[in-house]
C-alpha cells in the first residue's frame, strides 16, 4: 500500500499533468487563430492545416500523460502499470493514448496510486478533444 505522501505526489503529479496539458492545448489554439488570420490560404488548406495541427497537439498531450506515468511507475511507491510483458516507455504512451481518448481497452491495466492520474487523464482527454 501506498504511503500519504506518495498519494500525494501522485495527485500533484497529475495536477501537474492536467495543468500542461490545458496550456499547451489553449497556447496552440490561440497561436492557431492568429496564424490562420495572418496566412492567406483557400479554405480547405485552412480546415487541413487545422485539423492536423489540433491532431499533433492531442498527440503531444497524450506523451505529456505517458511521461508523466513512466516517471510515476519508474520511481518506488507510486504504482505500476501491468500487462502480460514488461511495460516500458512507449507502452506508457499506448497506455496514454487509450485513457486520453477514452477508449479503455483493458490490456494494461493500472495498481496503486497512479489509477488516480488514469481517470484524470481521461476526462481531461475527453474535455480537450471536445474543446
Amino acid at each position: 500500500m501506498e504511503s500519504l505522501q506518495s498519494q500525494s505526489i501522485v495527485v500533484l503529479a497529475t495536477l501537474a499533468l492536467v495543468v500542461a496539458c490545458v496550456v499547451v492545448h489553449y497556447e496552440a489554439l490561440s497561436g492557431l487563430t492568429t496564424l490562420l488570420k495572418r496566412i492567406t490560404l483557400k479554405p480547405r488548406q485552412h480546415i487541413l492545416l487545422l485539423i492536423f495541427a489540433i491532431l499533433f497537439v492531442h498527440v503531444i498531450e497524450v506523451w505529456i500523460f505517458g511521461i508523466g506515468y513512466y516517471a510515476l511507475i519508474t520511481t518506488e511507491g507510486h504504482g505500476m502499470l501491468v500487462s502480460n510483458h514488461s511495460i516500458g516507455f512507449l507502452d506508457c504512451i499506448y497506455y496514454s493514448a487509450v485513457c486520453f481518448t477514452t477508449l479503455g481497452l483493458g490490456d494494461v491495466v493500472p495498481v496503486g496510486a497512479v489509477r488516480f492520474v488514469t481517470g484524470s487523464e481521461a476526462l481531461t482527454g475527453f474535455v480537450l478533444l471536445t474543446w
